[in-house]
């Protein structure tokens, strides 16, 4: 079997080109298509210049139909609405689609999930081992402690994110709530302002700081009687989530279609 070919979908973004760079120093992938938005200014531009390596021949595009007919997988890190029609051309294409796209909504989650029965996609609200395992310690540590420790999500990334909270942080919140056995959405608090009232026993807070150049930091806070634990992880580079997406693309070259996630990517997926 060859190498794998990738297409990477909003190509000239800080994440774009750290996926190019990222697939080209990996063993066993390869660069096959480089897609942008129509009109953007980088169309035509090679796709190895534009991320910083050598050349690589393969012309930045606005045409996701052709790139993915020649592909084995996608990788996407674009916005709801375009990961939503690329979700569509590859399951047309039945190739691997890896998305760390965030803020999707319940509908768009279902969307996915009807694509997913078509193709393999893999999706993550954080594709970097390190947060994949610290989802792991959470959920634990949820299932441990119990509910009489008060569980708080803090993060915090620079001033250009558009969603709140972060995926990661819904990750894992989701994460605590599943060591409970309980309904996130049910339990979630997002925002607190004026007269809230003491905190319920059970919810599960997030926080959210936006500011500067941040990669991303998220805490989970379980706080009880007399003692605080404190779960961090901080990210330096983003090619750590570029490295995992790769990962979990090589992962799900010939697997049966699904929805699948990096715990299972990991071999994290939670214990029942």
């Amino acid at each position: 079997m060859g190498d794998m070919r990738l297409v990477v979908v909003g190509a000239a973004g800080r994440m774009g080109r750290t996926l190019i760079r990222t697939v080209t120093e990996t063993e066993g992938c390869v660069v096959v298509g480089a897609i942008e938005r129509a009109g953007s200014p980088d169309l035509g531009r090679d796709a190895g210049q534009l991320a910083g390596v050598a050349t690589l021949g393969v012309p930045v595009t606005d045409d996701p139909l052709t790139a993915f007919a020649h592909a084995d997988g996608v990788l996407d890190f674009t916005s709801p609405a375009a990961t939503l029609q690329f979700a569509e051309l590859a399951a047309q294409a039945r190739i691997v689609h890896v998305v760390g796209t965030t803020g999707c909504s319940t509908a768009d989650e279902a969307r996915l999930a009807a694509a997913a029965r078509h193709a393999v996609v893999v999706k993550s609200g954080n594709m970097s081992l390190g947060v994949n395992l610290l989802a792991q310690l959470v959920r634990e540590a949820a299932r441990a402690l119990g509910p009489e420790y008060d569980v708080e999500v803090l993060e915090m990334h620079h001033k250009m994110k558009v969603d709140a909270p972060s995926g990661t942080a819904l990750l894992l919140g989701k994460a605590a709530a599943e060591g409970r056995r309980v309904d996130l959405a049910e339990h979630s608090v997002r925002v607190r302002d004026g007269n809230t009232g003491p905190r319920h026993m059970g919810d599960i807070g997030f926080a959210t700081l936006r500011g500067g150049t941040v990669v991303g930091e998220h805490t989970v806070i379980l706080a009880g009687p007399h003692e605080r634990i404190e779960l961090t992880h901080r990210a330096e580079d983003r090619s750590i989530f570029a490295r995992g997406a790769v990962k979990a693309a090589l992962w799900g070259m010939g697997r049966k279609p699904g929805l699948y996630s990096m715990a299972d990517v990991l071999g994290l997926t939670p214990r029942g």
